[in-house]
């Protein structure tokens, strides 16, 4: 039995050696690995610039009372469109009416008493002193005739010395009394006039003064809107008092909305005012612009606030609601572009690419890249156009192996 055993196991024995050295003999198949590719084509890319926003209005007013006094009636309500002066709402003013109505009494008053002291003749002292002066001439003619005759008289020897010496003195006498007078007027039109004048005049300063301010008090009880827009909020009922800094109302202007943004700086240094941006909203799209990048950063975040702004015809962007903004900030006609899932990065930082090349194999080559637009990149360097790129099976694959392409239509090229 044990003869016959070991009969069977040596023939198979032999044959199993036989069997594993042809096996070694034989060469192992090289792997292929299937691919898929992309050729590197010439055409328009953009630079998108997109980031998360909160919405503002375009203009905004919170109306704060510079009085503080109870609503006596409201003429808006929250919803209501206004324009720009159009009158919101009366505070109680009856007292500031009352103060007004009183000042301008004292205004009127004031300006009847300067029209009075501007009109009317001089003060009585004045006109003592133009009597003075009048008589003093007169008399001082009166000497001058006198004197004049006796020199003659004197000179025909009809007239002593002494009489004629003595109407000298006399007709010196008038001409000082003359001159004390007329410096006397005149000194009283300079300063006295002049005076009176100023008084009056500021007694009507005073009194307008304190005219406009209570016309001035009395306007603040009037609540008039600064601005085109609509009424967002009006907290209070009539007959209740806005407290101390509490708007009164909300008016916005949201005929435009502005979506505020904060962009790394490397992104914010791509945009400039005026480049076109896109403001989404759920499945609403509006078109803008951009029309401020900060310049300078956030304190906080280090971020750089970037503005939007965009029409609201239909008031569909709320303020207050995230959007989302996508600005472009650049755009070439003619770019080298290649899908982004091409794009591999070595373990040193070197951006790389797989080439699908015609001896059908996989061949790394270094490329740099330029603007990115969403799923695809521009190529500044390392491609041609034509050129096939592995854009599925790529990653990990090592240089020069086999590659097997899913999508024959497209061609092979290195």
């Amino acid at each position: 039995m044990i003869g016959k055993l070991h009969g069977k196991i040596v023939p198979a024995l032999c044959l199993a050696s036989l069997l594993a050295g042809c096996s070694h003999g034989e060469k192992e198949t090289e792997p292929t690995v299937t691919v898929q590719v992309a050729p590197a084509a010439i055409k328009p890319i953009q630079e998108i610039v997109r980031a998360e926003a909160v919405l503002y209005p375009l203009h905004q007013a919170a109306l704060v009372p510079k009085i503080t006094a109870p609503v006596r009636k409201f003429f808006v309500n929250r919803g209501s469109k206004v324009r720009a002066g159009q009158l919101l709402a009366i505070l109680e003013n009856r007292d500031l009416a009352a103060a007004a109505t009183e000042n301008r009494g004292s205004y009127e008053q004031a300006e009847a008493a300067y029209s009075t002291t501007t009109s009317a003749s001089l003060p009585e002292e004045i006109q003592k002193a133009e009597l003075d002066v009048r008589a003093a001439k007169a008399n001082l003619e009166a000497e001058q005739k006198v004197y004049d005759s006796r020199v003659m008289l004197f000179n025909q020897g009809a007239l002593p010395r002494k009489e004629l010496d003595a109407s000298a003195v006399s007709l010196t006498q008038a001409k000082n009394q003359y001159d004390i007078a007329d410096k006397h007027l005149n000194g009283l039109l300079a300063t006295g006039k002049q005076n009176t004048m100023k008084s009056a005049a500021g007694q009507l300063t005073s009194a307008k003064g304190k005219y406009a301010g209570a016309e001035a008090q009395l306007s603040y009880s009037e609540i008039r809107s600064p601005i085109n827009g609509v009424v967002t909020d009006r907290p209070l009922y009539p007959g209740e008092t806005a407290a101390a800094g509490t708007p009164l109302m909300t008016i916005m202007d949201i005929s435009q909305v502005i979506a505020k943004a904060h962009l790394p700086q490397a992104e914010a240094a791509l945009l400039k005012p005026g480049d076109p941006a896109t403001l989404t909203a759920g499945s609403d799209e509006v078109q803008g612009k951009v029309t401020l990048v900060s310049p300078a950063l956030d304190a906080n975040s280090t971020t750089v606030e970037v503005w939007v702004q965009a029409a609201n015809a239909n008031q569909a962007l709320k303020p207050g609601s995230s959007v989302e903004i996508s600005a472009r900030a650049k755009s070439i006609p003619d770019a080298l572009v290649i899908p982004a899932s091409a794009l591999l990065t070595t373990p040193e930082g070197a951006t790389t690419v797989m080439m699908a090349g015609s001896d059908g194999r996989a061949h790394q080559r270094e490329v740099k890249v330029g603007v990115r637009q969403e799923k695809e990149v521009q190529i500044t360097e390392g491609l041609k156009a034509g050129e096939n790129v592995i854009t599925a099976g790529g990653y990990g694959l090592p240089d020069n192996t086999k590659i097997r392409i899913e999508n024959p239509n497209a061609k092979g090229g290195e």
